[in-house]
């Protein structure tokens, strides 16, 4: 079988950037192209770990997207490949994601083994599958390769004692690993606009690792618009978005602390991951970190429209 389409490596060599969606659609058209004889040979063995699987490069936001690709009978092979759909354990997934070293960090991979992920997806879904899934109410947990990502960018920045923000909660895993983080000393808050969608975190949290926190008070999940961040408990060390912005906002530069970091990815159609860096003389530095496909940061009744 031909391998997956080359990935353009970062400035940084240790990660990779995703090809535009049109080559990669173009690429997956192609493969399914080619002779029966060759859909039939069996998968390879995994990469070494210095390669990203070819899951990293999608993070569909719409189930047309994802019924494109799927009527591709080769790609969907290779999807459920590298997405490993025969994981059945949480520790199982942690170990894959170090495997194709997209965890690279020790503290990450301990929170994240401590944090059961099937906690926290719907009752019945894949939860070890490296895949984002519907929650409800037009919102997603992100697939568990870029919870991982985001993780390992911004540890630094989860150290005890420090204060991190979650936007765009959503079912809550995210904030409760920033917590698991930054320990009793430290404080992780999340803001989600979806009432619904707080108080089943709530729940979630409740029946995990993370329950401690929540009742000490050092872990908190709030109603609000995330565009204007969380100001009581700013300024932050580490903030996360989980939905795409137009253009990074302003409230959440404002309360990110000097030295402190901001994951966010922006865009519209075509979206980037980008890390942006509060400086110590408050000027900020932002690089990409990867291409990517979230839904939209909005509000409450545009993300509820049509739900």
């Amino acid at each position: 079988m031909p391998a997956p389409p080359a990935a353009t490596p970062l400035a940084s060599g240790s990660r990779y950037r995703a090809p535009p969606p049109l080559k990669l659609l173009a690429a997956a058209i192609a493969v399914g192209a080619r002779t029966r004889s060759v859909r039939r040979r069996r998968l390879p063995s995994p990469p070494p770990r210095s390669v990203a699987p070819l899951a990293l490069f999608c993070r569909p936001s719409s189930s047309s997207f994802h019924r494109l690709f799927a009527r591709n009978s080769l790609f969907s092979q290779m999807e459920r490949y590298w997405t490993g759909r025969g994981i059945s354990s949480n520790k199982g997934m942690v170990e894959q994601l170090q495997n194709y070293g997209i965890i690279r960090s020790k503290k990450v991979a301990e929170v994240m083994e401590k944090l059961d992920r099937g906690l926290f997806v719907p009752e019945g879904a894949p939860a070890y599958v490296d895949s984002p899934m519907p929650i409800g109410y037009n919102a997603t947990i992100s697939a568990p390769h870029m919870h991982a990502t985001c993780l390992e960018l911004l540890e630094k920045n989860l150290q005890p004692g420090m204060h991190a923000l979650d936007i765009g909660s959503g079912t809550g895993y995210l904030t409760a690993c920033f917590a698991m983080m930054v320990g009793p000393q430290g404080r992780a808050v999340a803001v989600e606009h979806i009432p619904e969608l707080v108080a089943n975190s709530v729940k979630n949290v409740q029946r995990s690792a993370a329950a401690p926190l929540l009742k000490e008070g050092a872990l908190s999940l709030h109603v609000g618009d995330g565009r204007l961040g969380w100001p009581e408990h700013a300024p932050y060390d580490a903030i996360h978005v989980g939905a795409a912005a137009p253009e990074i906002p302003k409230a959440l530069v404002d309360q990110l602390k000097p030295g402190g970091r901001m994951v966010i990815p922006v865009g519209n159609i075509f979206q980037d991951l980008k890390v942006v860096d509060k400086n110590s003389d408050g000027s900020i530095s932002v690089h990409d970190e990867t291409s990517v496909r979230y839904v939209p940061l909005t509000s409450r009744d545009a993300q509820l429209g049509g739900f």
